[in-house]
């Protein structure tokens, strides 16, 4: 399977800066204009790519008053009628081709969530770049199929998915279509606990299924952002919202401008602290090499009196040998006269001891 993704030419993966995905949902409160603005805001704040989800109430569910269809206890949505909420929360499709122009001047990806084939249709038609189905969809095998064979990459939010419905997912999307495959751990509670997020998961699925694996995240700080950076995710996906105070239905789970900014942030600040595999100083630790300590004299020595450790110690700063050849100095005969503070080299040493100053240097900065 492709070990990374490309979306408008961004490759997503491991060894590439991670997608930062800023996720609109309903939080445009039916309002165009804010919907445009939070793309923008988006740009901003330094997201790779903003989100929407492309639905109607009809084709998400039943307008019906029967108690399966209203929601229970345990979520931000209790009581609510699941037509209402969907409802209130949809983006009119007409609204796609405006927001995707604002997004090109933007200079950011703008793609969606399709719940069913017909959004999927619509979607292509409109040249979406990507395609991310929600973790409640992860069983729709028909909705990835579609989503796959249009020949753009597939994002899979695994939510509650059993490890056995990710797997036939994955095969499915990689069985319809050659655009690649992501899959995103995400712990479907609104908010999510931390105490619940299983991040380790996230390596797991890396071993498994050889993808582009990444966070949904719907907890309320960066805390598991960062540390999923550390596990390896390569793409990250969060709510975001003008101000929570407006309200909606993802209203309490959602990031405002200056929080996602700090998001962005930190992930690229967790990014940039893994960095490579290095051993030895970086360029800025260079300058501290000089503080090393090294073999100095601290004792007046003549010419033909041995160094002991009365007159030789390991000291702060470098410019003698290395303290690691100090056994080797002990009991040495003192070539020339040599005064206190005086940095011990080779040339110092009536005796070979094995490595030069100048060898001793070069190892040091290597």
């Amino acid at each position: 399977m492709q070990q990374t993704i490309s979306i408008n030419g961004r490759l997503v993966g491991l060894g590439h800066p991670a997608y930062i995905i800023a996720e609109i949902s309903g939080n445009h409160n039916g309002d165009l204009a804010r919907a445009k603005r939070l793309v923008r805001i988006a740009a901003e704040a330094g997201a790779d790519a903003v989100k929407l989800q492309t639905y109607t109430a009809d084709s998400m569910t039943l307008n019906s008053d029967r108690p399966q269809f209203i929601v229970g206890p345990g979520t931000v949505w209790e009581g609510r009628r699941l037509y209402d909420l969907y409802a209130e929360a949809a983006t009119p499709y007409e609204w796609y081709s405006e927001l995707a122009g604002v997004a090109a001047d933007a200079d950011i990806s703008l793609f969606s969530t399709p719940f069913d084939i017909d959004a999927v249709r619509f979607l292509d038609c409109h040249n979406a770049p990507a395609y991310k189905i929600a973790s409640f969809e992860l069983r729709d095998l028909a909705l990835v199929e579609a989503a796959a064979s249009t020949g753009r990459p597939v994002i899979l939010s695994t939510g509650m998915g059993t490890l056995t419905e990710i797997e036939q997912a994955v095969a499915v999307a990689e069985a319809a279509g050659d655009g690649g495959i992501a899959v995103l751990r995400c712990n479907s509670a609104y908010p999510a606990a931390p105490g619940e997020m299983d991040l380790r998961t996230i390596s797991d699925m890396q071993d498994r299924f050889r993808l582009p694996v990444g966070l949904s995240d719907h907890s309320l700080t960066n805390t598991a952002a960062v540390t999923a950076v550390a596990l390896g995710a390569s793409l990250f996906e969060k709510h975001f919202m003008e101000r929570r105070s407006d309200g909606g239905p993802d209203s309490s789970f959602s990031l405002e401008p200056d929080e996602f900014t700090h998001f962005v942030e930190q992930i690229r600040t967790a990014e940039s602290a893994l960095g490579q595999v290095r051993y030895g100083p970086s360029k800025s630790e260079e300058p501290s090499l000089e503080f090393r300590r090294s073999l100095w004299v601290v004792a007046d020595v003549a010419a033909g009196d041995r160094f002991t450790s009365d007159n030789l110690r390991a000291i702060r700063p470098a410019g003698g040998l290395t303290p690691a050849l100090i056994e080797q100095v002990l009991g040495t005969i003192a070539q020339v006269d040599v005064d206190a503070g005086t940095a011990l080299t080779s040339d110092l040493v009536a005796a070979s001891i094995g490595e030069t100053e100048h060898s001793v240097g070069t190892s040091a900065k290597h």
